[in-house]
């Protein structure tokens, strides 16, 4: 039986973990949580979302922008976001509406398209 989502990962390109922290933690305010001693040495680091993980890993020879995956973070106000995203100059992408919901797209600076989603 699955019992839910423990965590999902994303990449960046080797050597990319101080720019990418500065995003996901100074821009978007998530919060860095400590790998395992045994996992430190390959690189990246975890990100805590809610009650889920966010592992970024590294990875060269991967091009990130040719692909629809993604992660979906929920948010409260999709209208702050991509103020904030727009005064660090992240290009906000045009999304398919889906009813119900508001929600807007963007690629973060290392290529991973990203999405931020709230329920109406």
């Amino acid at each position: 039986m699955i019992l839910g989502l423990h965590h999902a990962q994303i990449t960046i390109p080797k050597g990319a973990e101080e720019d990418c922290k500065n995003f996901y933690c100074n821009v978007l305010g998530l919060e860095e949580i400590e790998k395992p001693v045994s996992l430190q040495g390959r690189g990246g680091f975890w990100l805590k979302v809610g009650d889920k993980e966010v592992h970024v890993g590294t990875e060269d020879g991967f091009d990130r922008l040719s692909t629809k995956g993604h992660l979906a973070y929920q948010v409260e106000d999709v209208s702050y976001w991509k103020s904030v995203l727009v005064e660090n100059n992240i290009k906000i992408l045009d999304s398919v509406p889906i009813p119900n919901f508001e929600r807007f797209e963007f690629r973060d600076p290392f290529g991973n398209r990203v999405e931020f989603i709230k329920e109406i």
